[in-house]
């Protein structure tokens, strides 16, 4: 027994050994290759200043509509990943795509992302940049709590609201990330620091974007570099850990009645018929039932609805636009 225990020490051991051998040359690993990928970076977009961080904002386009894209969480390189929606409205109107802390080119700020600090750095980004209200928003997933929060805030700034498959506030107060959820997002954020998120590409960014045409092979470059330096960084971990009591904020408040919303609720054949797409458009019912001039539209496509339906989400956003003004 005791050469037993002997021998399953040194084996322990050798493991560990071979463990910190592996993580020292992931590591390593990732240094470099961060290093090569900076050379490959370009800015797209304007720098604006915020409390001596950068935050950048890319615009294109012109006409009287100001549309503001939102990325959802974890969307490390939104100007890349979300180009083939916004290049449809540019042909026709003014777009900004605004790449919060931590996302894109813009600088991981020292903050908890409190939803009021999120939202005053957008607004401040898209003023000094240019861009006056009101706008048009278009949130995607996590970023719906800061748009309907702005509209809850600043009805005055913003004309619709076109919600891209988000999440709604009393989801988000309902559901907060519990201890196991807060123990996962600062793992995969420690493995994420090593570097070991370059062993799963797919963990990392939507293998969809590479196989579209819409971005060129410099930009591809672009997007996987930008998407291997940011994923999973401070700003974005504390957006999830924040959540519940960002949506509490939001609640909180009376809700948004004057702004026109038009949701886009994302399906698959395989999960149209799940509990999650049920009580996701179960809820948007509700929620639509409470306002003035709240639309669904139910369209085929993963979450990341902005890759496989932009012309859907165009024509749609095109005529609900055209009710708005109708209405007024």
């Amino acid at each position: 027994m005791k050469k037993l225990m002997n021998a399953l020490k040194k084996l322990a051991a050798v493991c560990v050994i071979f463990m910190l051998l592996v993580t020292v040359f992931v590591y390593l690993h990732h240094v470099y290759q961060l290093s090569k990928e900076e050379a490959l970076l370009k800015l797209q977009g304007k720098y604006v200043n915020i409390h001596d961080k950068k935050i950048n904002v890319y615009s294109e386009g012109s006409g009287e509509d100001t549309y503001v894209y939102m990325p959802g969480s974890g969307i490390a390189a939104p100007i890349y990943e979300m180009k083939g929606l916004y290049s449809k409205f540019s042909k026709n109107n003014r777009i900004a795509v605004i790449e919060r802390g931590g996302y894109g080119y813009s600088d991981v700020f020292d903050d908890n992302r409190n939803l009021d600090t999120i939202m005053t750095q957008t607004r401040r980004a898209l003023l000094q940049s240019g861009h006056k209200p009101p706008y048009i928003l278009v949130p995607h997933s996590l970023s719906g709590l800061e748009a309907i929060y702005w509209a809850q805030k600043y009805p005055n700034e913003i004309t619709a609201i076109i919600a891209l498959d988000i999440g709604l506030p009393q989801e988000y107060k309902t559901h907060p990330p519990d201890t196991a959820d807060s123990l996962m997002i600062k793992g995969m954020s420690l493995l994420t620091k090593i570097g070991f998120h370059r062993l799963a590409p797919s963990m990392v960014y939507d293998p969809e974007v590479i196989k579209q045409s819409f971005l060129t092979e410099d930009e591809k470059k672009q997007f996987k570099a930008l998407s291997y330096k940011q994923i999973f960084n401070d700003n974005m971990v504390q957006e999830l850990l924040q959540s519940g009591k960002n949506a509490v904020k939001s609640t909180a408040l009376p809700l948004p009645n004057e702004t026109p919303m038009l949701f886009v609720s994302a399906y698959t054949e395989e999960n149209k018929h799940s509990i999650f797409t049920k009580a996701k458009n179960k809820n948007y019912e509700a929620f639509s039932q409470q306002l003035k001039n709240v639309q669904i539209k139910k369209i085929e496509g993963k979450h990341s609805i902005y890759l496989y339906a932009p012309d859907d989400i165009y024509q749609s956003a095109v005529q609900f636009s055209r009710q708005i003004k109708h209405n007024r």
